[in-house]
């Protein structure tokens, strides 16, 4: 008699939560995917219109399904919400969407009381789930943040957070003041400054490191890839000459080349540089996106900024990057840093049986999450021994109905979920 293996439970069904799941269950390993939203890829379903991944097709799948040639070199981001569709129905995976998690804490310990059970009780809205294996996979991204500048309470125009920016409709005629950076910042700014924008600027506190998309109509990441299997030293020389061939000098319009490279600045702080197409680099030097100083602080008309200069604005769009929101879930286990992440962030357990995918930067993050998946799924099934194996999706119980209509794949009976509410006023 084949004994029947526990069920895994996955927080988050983004890249790095459906890639996990499909690498548990390939190796015969039960896995429940619990996810906040009500329709998968939630987050990129909001992005902005514009938006293409940063690293080419064969770096930004996951194990076991391609993507299909049709979504070019940099797929945008409704290729990548099909993608991500198309990926939990090809695997069969049980994801129960709706279902945030609220927190997470050990179960029980051992006779002795000194040693921990290595079970983890996920607590949920509709219940509660134990399992000896838990992986967080909610990304870096999960909740926009907005510096609490003086005087933002007085500021009289519209202040929003890029995650909120969908297209240059509605901005016309206006000033508008995007702060930060990084991609998005620098996207979003460019996209304004050629979308009849009356002025745009770019609030810029740290040069950032700017790397291209592509390079001569050759997409840029393979290179970049490589460069990390150097030492951060020798990755930033090569790149310094590579700025200088193909970005040029942009000092006369407010971006210096920075001090620190992008692979150092990446091992030290986790920041990944500006990856951007051509165009933004060409709105910056015609004038078009105008340069100045970060912000210091916000008053009625608009922002004063670190060199004494002040930007009266109609708007500000604050592309000032995202906090984990781990907190609320696993902040009482001693297992984050001072910003909020979880510490050592690369495939691994804090303590036994949690684990953390999917918090690290860098180039080529989608696909990265597939090694750290495989990984993960190989410790727990050497772990927990042998089980039963499915012998490959299809041959899995048929997909069941979720509440308000939702076709969720997997078996209802081995979630050990309690049953979905009434979808009697659900959207």
């Amino acid at each position: 008699m084949v004994e029947k293996r526990e069920h895994v439970l996955v927080v988050g069904a983004g890249p790095a939560g459906l890639g996990t799941a499909a690498e548990l269950q390939r190796r015969g390993i039960p896995v429940t995917v619990l996810e906040r939203a009500d329709v998968l890829a939630a987050p990129w379903r909001s992005r902005h219109d514009r938006l293409r991944l940063n690293t080419s097709r064969p770096f930004s799948q996951l194990p076991g399904l391609r993507f299909t040639r049709s979504a070019g070199m940099f797929p945008s981001r409704d290729h990548m919400v099909r993608y991500l569709e198309a990926y939990a129905a090809h695997h069969g995976l049980d994801v129960r969407l709706g279902t945030p998690v609220l927190r997470i804490d050990p179960v029980g310990s051992d006779d002795d009381g000194c040693q921990p059970h290595h079970r983890w009780v996920v607590r949920t809205p509709r219940g509660e789930l134990v399992s000896s294996d838990v992986v967080v996979a909610t990304g870096l991204l999960q909740v926009p943040f907005i510096p609490d500048w003086p005087g933002r309470s007085r500021f009289s125009g519209d202040l929003v957070h890029a995650a909120a920016y969908r297209n240059p409709t509605g901005f016309q005629g206006r000033d508008v003041l995007v702060v930060g950076a990084g991609c998005s910042g620098m996207e979003i700014a460019a996209e304004l400054a050629d979308g009849g924008t009356r002025r745009v600027r770019l609030a810029v506190r740290t040069p950032p490191n700017i790397l291209l998309r592509s390079i001569g109509g050759l997409p840029g990441d393979p290179a970049a890839m490589l460069l990390l299997r150097v030492p951060p030293r020798l990755a930033d020389a090569q790149m310094a000459l590579l700025r200088r061939l193909v970005v040029g000098d942009l000092t006369g319009h407010g971006l210096p080349a920075p001090v620190e490279g992008p692979f150092q600045r990446l091992a030290r702080t986790g920041e990944a540089p500006a990856v951007v197409d051509r165009d933004v680099l060409t709105a910056i030097r015609t004038g078009c996106l105008e340069v100045v100083a970060g912000v210091t602080a916000l008053d009625e008309r608009g922002a004063r900024l670190a060199d004494g200069n002040r930007a009266d604005v109609d708007t500000v769009i604050a592309a000032t990057g995202y906090r984990t929101g781990l907190a609320p879930l696993v902040g009482h286990l001693g297992v984050l840093d001072d910003r909020g992440r979880p510490l050592g962030a690369t495939a691994g357990q804090t303590p036994a049986g949690l684990w953390f995918i999917g918090f690290r930067a860098g180039p080529g993050k989608i696909g990265a999450v597939g090694g750290q998946a495989r990984r993960i799924a190989m410790t727990i099934d050497r772990r927990t021994g042998p089980g039963r194996r499915w012998p490959s999706h299809r041959d899995r119980p048929p997909a069941r109905e979720g509440a308000a209509g939702r076709q969720l794949p997997g078996p209802a009976a081995q979630s050990e979920l309690p049953p979905e509410p009434d979808p009697v006023g659900s959207r």
